[in-house]
Protein backbone atom coordinates (compact mmCIF):
# COMPACT_ATOMS: atom_id res chain seq x y z
CA UNK A 1 0.00 0.00 0.00
CA UNK A 2 3.09 2.86 0.76
CA UNK A 3 4.26 2.38 -2.40
CA UNK A 4 0.87 2.78 -4.18
CA UNK A 5 0.08 5.49 -1.53
CA UNK A 6 3.45 7.51 -2.14
CA UNK A 7 4.41 9.88 -5.06
CA UNK A 8 7.50 8.53 -6.56
CA UNK A 9 8.98 11.91 -7.33
CA UNK A 10 11.98 13.29 -6.70
CA UNK A 11 11.67 17.07 -7.51
CA UNK A 12 8.87 19.29 -6.26
CA UNK A 13 7.97 20.38 -9.86
CA UNK A 14 7.30 16.85 -10.84
CA UNK A 15 5.01 16.49 -7.63
CA UNK A 16 3.05 18.92 -8.23
CA UNK A 17 2.21 18.76 -12.24
CA UNK A 18 1.52 14.86 -10.83
CA UNK A 19 -0.83 16.08 -8.08
CA UNK A 20 -2.71 18.42 -10.82
CA UNK A 21 -3.21 15.29 -13.33
CA UNK A 22 -4.75 13.28 -10.12
CA UNK A 23 -6.84 16.15 -9.58
CA UNK A 24 -7.91 16.27 -13.23
CA UNK A 25 -8.47 12.95 -13.08
CA UNK A 26 -10.54 12.66 -10.30
CA UNK A 27 -12.75 15.86 -11.76
CA UNK A 28 -13.11 13.39 -14.99
CA UNK A 29 -14.06 10.10 -12.87
CA UNK A 30 -16.73 12.52 -11.03
CA UNK A 31 -18.71 13.83 -14.05
CA UNK A 32 -18.43 11.08 -16.85
CA UNK A 33 -17.30 7.93 -15.15
CA UNK A 34 -13.91 5.86 -15.18
CA UNK A 35 -15.02 3.60 -17.91
CA UNK A 36 -15.93 6.96 -20.22
CA UNK A 37 -12.63 8.92 -19.51
CA UNK A 38 -9.91 8.66 -21.78
CA UNK A 39 -6.03 9.91 -21.06
CA UNK A 40 -6.85 11.73 -24.37
CA UNK A 41 -9.59 13.22 -22.32
CA UNK A 42 -7.18 13.72 -19.47
CA UNK A 43 -4.44 15.30 -21.14
CA UNK A 44 -6.76 18.12 -22.92
CA UNK A 45 -7.78 18.57 -19.55
CA UNK A 46 -4.42 19.51 -18.22
CA UNK A 47 -3.13 20.87 -21.51
CA UNK A 48 -0.61 18.18 -22.20
CA UNK A 49 -0.21 16.13 -24.85
CA UNK A 50 -0.63 12.49 -24.43
CA UNK A 51 2.91 11.84 -25.17
CA UNK A 52 3.91 14.17 -22.52
CA UNK A 53 0.92 12.86 -19.90
CA UNK A 54 2.94 9.63 -20.17
CA UNK A 55 6.05 11.21 -18.67
CA UNK A 56 3.98 11.66 -15.68
CA UNK A 57 1.54 9.20 -15.21
CA UNK A 58 1.61 5.42 -16.71
CA UNK A 59 -1.99 4.65 -16.74
CA UNK A 60 -5.08 6.04 -16.07
CA UNK A 61 -5.39 2.88 -13.57
CA UNK A 62 -2.08 3.85 -11.73
CA UNK A 63 -4.14 7.14 -11.46
CA UNK A 64 -6.74 5.56 -9.66
CA UNK A 65 -4.72 3.82 -7.33
CA UNK A 66 -2.49 6.63 -6.41
CA UNK A 67 -5.89 8.39 -5.26
CA UNK A 68 -7.95 5.43 -3.54
CA UNK A 69 -4.75 4.40 -1.81
CA UNK A 70 -3.66 7.46 -0.75
CA UNK A 71 -6.58 8.54 0.56
CA UNK A 72 -7.08 4.92 2.52
CA UNK A 73 -3.77 5.75 3.95
CA UNK A 74 -4.94 9.23 5.39
CA UNK A 75 -8.03 7.21 7.04
CA UNK A 76 -6.05 4.63 8.54
CA UNK A 77 -3.62 7.15 10.17
CA UNK A 78 -6.58 9.34 11.30
CA UNK A 79 -8.30 6.42 12.84
CA UNK A 80 -5.30 5.01 15.01
CA UNK A 81 -4.43 8.56 16.03
CA UNK A 82 -8.09 8.89 17.20
CA UNK A 83 -8.08 5.12 18.96
CA UNK A 84 -4.74 5.82 20.55
CA UNK A 85 -6.63 9.46 22.53
CA UNK A 86 -5.84 9.46 26.07
CA UNK A 87 -9.01 8.93 28.10
CA UNK A 88 -11.08 9.26 24.95
CA UNK A 89 -14.85 7.98 24.98
CA UNK A 90 -16.70 6.67 22.49
CA UNK A 91 -18.07 9.66 21.80
CA UNK A 92 -14.83 11.83 22.16
CA UNK A 93 -13.91 9.33 19.46
CA UNK A 94 -16.75 9.81 17.13
CA UNK A 95 -16.77 13.31 17.09
CA UNK A 96 -13.03 12.93 16.12
CA UNK A 97 -13.55 10.78 13.57
CA UNK A 98 -16.68 13.31 12.05
CA UNK A 99 -13.70 16.21 12.25
CA UNK A 100 -11.68 13.88 10.54
CA UNK A 101 -13.39 12.85 7.47
CA UNK A 102 -14.12 16.86 7.03
CA UNK A 103 -11.02 17.33 7.23
CA UNK A 104 -10.20 15.32 4.27
CA UNK A 105 -13.20 16.23 2.52
CA UNK A 106 -12.40 19.77 2.42
CA UNK A 107 -8.54 19.28 2.05
CA UNK A 108 -8.56 17.43 -0.91
CA UNK A 109 -11.75 16.81 -2.80
CA UNK A 110 -10.25 13.52 -4.64
CA UNK A 111 -10.90 11.96 -1.68
CA UNK A 112 -14.72 11.72 -3.32
CA UNK A 113 -13.17 9.00 -6.10
CA UNK A 114 -12.03 6.80 -2.95
CA UNK A 115 -15.23 6.90 -1.53
CA UNK A 116 -17.73 6.68 -4.00
CA UNK A 117 -17.55 3.87 -6.90
CA UNK A 118 -14.78 4.58 -8.88
CA UNK A 119 -12.69 2.47 -6.62
CA UNK A 120 -14.71 -0.79 -8.13
CA UNK A 121 -12.33 -0.74 -11.28
CA UNK A 122 -9.44 -1.48 -9.46
CA UNK A 123 -7.95 -4.43 -10.97
CA UNK A 124 -6.83 -7.59 -9.35
CA UNK A 125 -4.83 -7.68 -5.94
CA UNK A 126 -5.40 -3.91 -5.92
CA UNK A 127 -9.25 -4.32 -6.02
CA UNK A 128 -8.92 -7.22 -2.98
CA UNK A 129 -6.17 -4.83 -1.01
CA UNK A 130 -8.81 -1.50 -0.99
CA UNK A 131 -11.85 -3.27 -0.15
CA UNK A 132 -9.59 -5.10 2.66
CA UNK A 133 -8.44 -1.48 3.96
CA UNK A 134 -11.95 -0.14 3.30
CA UNK A 135 -13.56 -2.62 5.92
CA UNK A 136 -10.95 -2.90 8.39
CA UNK A 137 -11.67 0.86 8.94
CA UNK A 138 -15.49 0.26 8.89
CA UNK A 139 -14.84 -2.41 11.57
CA UNK A 140 -12.57 -0.23 13.83
CA UNK A 141 -15.19 2.40 13.57
CA UNK A 142 -18.02 0.28 14.25
CA UNK A 143 -16.32 -1.21 17.21
CA UNK A 144 -16.15 2.51 18.69
CA UNK A 145 -19.93 2.72 18.03
CA UNK A 146 -20.54 -0.33 19.91
CA UNK A 147 -18.66 0.16 22.59
CA UNK A 148 -20.48 3.63 23.47
CA UNK A 149 -23.74 1.53 22.81
CA UNK A 150 -22.89 -1.26 25.20
CA UNK A 151 -21.72 0.93 27.99
CA UNK A 152 -24.65 3.23 27.60
CA UNK A 153 -22.53 6.58 25.98
CA UNK A 154 -24.88 5.76 23.09
CA UNK A 155 -28.76 5.41 22.86
CA UNK A 156 -29.80 1.62 21.96
CA UNK A 157 -29.37 1.71 18.31
CA UNK A 158 -28.01 -0.95 15.29
CA UNK A 159 -24.40 0.04 15.15
CA UNK A 160 -24.44 -0.67 11.70
CA UNK A 161 -27.09 1.87 10.80
CA UNK A 162 -25.56 3.99 13.15
CA UNK A 163 -22.59 3.85 11.10
CA UNK A 164 -23.67 4.16 7.61
CA UNK A 165 -25.73 6.97 8.61
CA UNK A 166 -22.51 8.39 9.85
CA UNK A 167 -20.92 7.81 6.56
CA UNK A 168 -23.73 8.96 4.24
CA UNK A 169 -23.72 12.62 6.37
CA UNK A 170 -20.73 13.79 5.61
CA UNK A 171 -19.94 12.04 1.98
CA UNK A 172 -22.39 14.69 0.13
CA UNK A 173 -19.15 17.32 1.08
CA UNK A 174 -16.60 15.66 -1.17
CA UNK A 175 -19.03 16.67 -4.08
CA UNK A 176 -19.96 20.22 -2.05
CA UNK A 177 -17.63 21.77 -0.54
CA UNK A 178 -15.82 24.57 -2.05
CA UNK A 179 -13.41 27.18 -0.21
CA UNK A 180 -15.40 30.41 -1.90
CA UNK A 181 -18.71 28.75 -0.02
CA UNK A 182 -17.54 30.90 2.76
CA UNK A 183 -18.20 28.59 5.37
CA UNK A 184 -15.07 27.16 7.45
CA UNK A 185 -14.45 23.47 7.71
CA UNK A 186 -14.34 24.13 11.59
CA UNK A 187 -17.70 25.65 11.34
CA UNK A 188 -18.75 22.64 9.03
CA UNK A 189 -17.96 20.46 11.86
CA UNK A 190 -19.50 22.28 14.78
CA UNK A 191 -23.16 21.78 12.62
CA UNK A 192 -22.44 17.91 11.54
CA UNK A 193 -20.98 17.02 15.16
CA UNK A 194 -23.95 18.86 16.91
CA UNK A 195 -26.81 17.36 14.56
CA UNK A 196 -25.19 13.75 14.47
CA UNK A 197 -24.39 13.77 17.83
CA UNK A 198 -28.12 14.55 19.46
CA UNK A 199 -29.43 11.43 17.49
CA UNK A 200 -26.70 9.14 18.92
CA UNK A 201 -25.73 10.39 22.43
CA UNK A 202 -27.91 9.56 25.88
Amino acid sequence: MDNLGTMATTSTEYKTKKQLICEAAARLFRDKGYSATSMRDLAETVQLKASSLYNHIGSKEEILREICFTNARRFHIGMKEVEQLPHATASDKVRALIRLHIRIATEDFTSVTAFNDEWRHLSEPYLTEFKTLRKDYENRFLSIIEYGIQNGEFKPLDAFTTLYTLFSSVRWLYDWYKPERQVTPEALYEQIAAFLMSGLER
